[in-house]
């Protein structure tokens, strides 16, 4: 493949399957991380700005702004530099030092709200507010607003979910993180045009107010709703079947076993979807077609989730995680 913009790299992913133990579902992981920033939000970025360019929301030399917790503002980043954007990101400190330090290097710019947030508690809030009052004030600015631009999801709907259905043909059950609703809903939208059959099963951290949970703080890091934060209006919330809560152990230690087992770095929420999908893979009988997305890779997270001393620090280490899963897979 030759190519003249990275962006022309962006999609087509590659999948990698995994043996279950117990039944004879094939189970296949999506692995985004191949994307050129490391994650699928690569896809929702261009989109989000190139339909901008088409209606006239985001002019030449413009300025974007957004609120992230790293992977969006990393694909931002990305397309901006290549388009001559100035881009501006507003994140709190669950971005990690290696998602900012890559926001930095494409050249972009960052602003950090909610510093009297505790290491456990997200500040959609506060950067939401932050990127929408600099959008107001920086002439010629443009703020995507991710949680609510239908570009989002439109994103994944005829890309993603077109290379599972072409490369698996038939996918009976799907599983996401939900975070702000695009992927997962914007992929789902795009399997039940192929079958309305897929069961499509979305996963978010224990303390995600999505679905009515009681809601507490979280580490994994770009997914969910934390308590007080408003819901994302691209989540459509009759394309999901079932919706599952991660442990903030369950998805750290998955990823870690991963990495050891099988050479794969994937990021926190990544972890927290592979756990819950294969324990409910692991209750099906027979036979059947799985498909995981895993949203990023780890190389972002080498500072905590790979890192020993703060695991240990915030009391998630569980050996009991490896465990369960060498009895599913």
């Amino acid at each position: 493949m030759i190519v003249n913009k990275v962006t022309d790299l962006i999609g087509n992913t590659p999948l990698f399957e995994i043996k279950m133990k117990n039944n004879n579902w094939k189970v296949y992981l999506k692995l985004e991380k191949f994307n050129p920033g490391g994650s699928m939000k690569d896809r929702m970025a261009l989109n989000m700005i190139e339909q901008a360019e088409k209606d006239g929301r985001l002019k030449p030399n413009g300025t974007i702004i957004e609120s992230s917790s790293g992977n969006t503002a990393i694909g931002l980043a990305i397309a901006s530099a290549i388009k001559g954007y100035k881009f501006i990101a507003v994140v709190d400190h669950h971005a990690s030092k290696e998602k900012i330090d890559m926001i930095k290097a494409y050249g972009g710019e960052t602003v950090v709200v909610g510093d009297d947030y505790k290491a456990n508690e997200v500040a959609v809030i506060e950067r939401e507010k932050m990127a929408k009052k600099m959008s107001e004030e920086i002439e010629n600015s443009f703020f995507p607003h991710q949680a609510d631009n239908l570009d989002n999801p439109l994103a994944y709907t005829d890309t993603l979910a077109k290379e599972l259905v072409n490369e698996l043909k038939t996918i009976d059950t799907f599983y996401a993180a939900i975070g702000t609703g695009g992927s997962s809903c914007g992929t789902a939208l795009g399997l039940k045009k192929y079958n309305q059959n897929t069961l499509i099963n979305v996963i978010e951290p224990e303390g995600s107010i999505l679905f009515g949970g009681k809601g507490k703080p979280y580490f994994q890091s770009g997914t969910g709703n934390p308590i007080n934060a408003p819901i994302p209006k691209i989540i459509d919330y009759s394309l999901i079947n079932n919706n599952f809560y991660a442990k903030d152990d369950e998805a750290f230690n998955t990823c870690r076993y991963f990495a050891k087992r099988y050479g794969l770095l994937i990021g926190g929420s990544a972890g927290g979807v592979i756990y819950k999908a294969l324990e409910d893979i692991n209750k099906k009988s027979g036979s059947g077609i799985a498909v995981i997305l895993l949203c990023d890779g780890g190389e972002k997270y080498l500072n905590n989730i790979f890192n020993d001393e703060w695991m240990k620090k915030n009391k998630l280490i569980n050996k009991d995680i490896a465990e369960q899963l060498e009895k599913w897979i």
